[in-house]
């Protein structure tokens, strides 16, 4: 599910966006009046959505979307010539007076974008640090020696086992040190 916050300076109008956006399937995970309280939310999640008016009530989107985290994409509301001065900036605009099926379409397509990125991020190889990597050719070292294995077999073994017994490649070549 993509995190998606809802800001508008008035509740109510967050509110009516609130309850466009969960009719139409989607999950919204908070709704904010002010920036700080956006920013506040944001900064529990790793990327996500926000949808906000033009001017908070203690900022304008612009500074909203400068101290926002890094994963998060925003979409402002507001009239097509204040679109006009949020153009180039990364902010997505909507103009107002708002067509439900606009909204809905942006919001899917940008989420989306959002799941495929974290699908892409999660099928990257994991980077191990000196250490870890150090604690599994020791490893695999060990059971060349012990069992006469390639490399190549003892670090497939270790691989298969922590699939195995659900644990990572470190804590298995851990295991196995410890078995000396």
């Amino acid at each position: 599910m993509t995190n998606i916050i809802v800001v508008f300076a008035r509740l109510e109008d967050a509110k009516s966006i609130k309850n466009i956006l969960v009719k139409n399937g989607f999950g919204v995970t908070a709704v904010c009046t002010s920036g700080a309280q956006a920013l506040s939310c944001a900064d529990e999640f790793h990327d996500g959505i926000i949808l906000s008016g033009y001017r908070l009530a203690d900022m304008i989107c612009l500074e909203l979307k400068d101290n926002l985290p890094v994963g998060f994409e925003m979409v402002v509301m507001a009239s097509q010539r204040v679109l006009t001065e949020v153009s180039g900036t990364g902010i997505m605009g909507l103009a107002m007076p708002l067509k439900v099926h606009e909204l809905v379409n942006t919001i899917s397509m940008m989420s989306q974008g959002i799941i495929r990125r974290r699908k892409k991020q999660k099928e990257k190889p994991r980077v191990r640090n000196e250490e870890e990597a150090a604690v599994i050719d020791s490893a695999k070292h060990l059971l060349m020696e012990r069992n006469h294995m390639t490399e190549e077999e003892a670090h497939r073994y270790i691989q298969k086992h922590s699939m195995d017994n659900s644990t990572n490649m470190v804590e298995t070549a851990q295991m196995l040190l410890a078995m000396k």
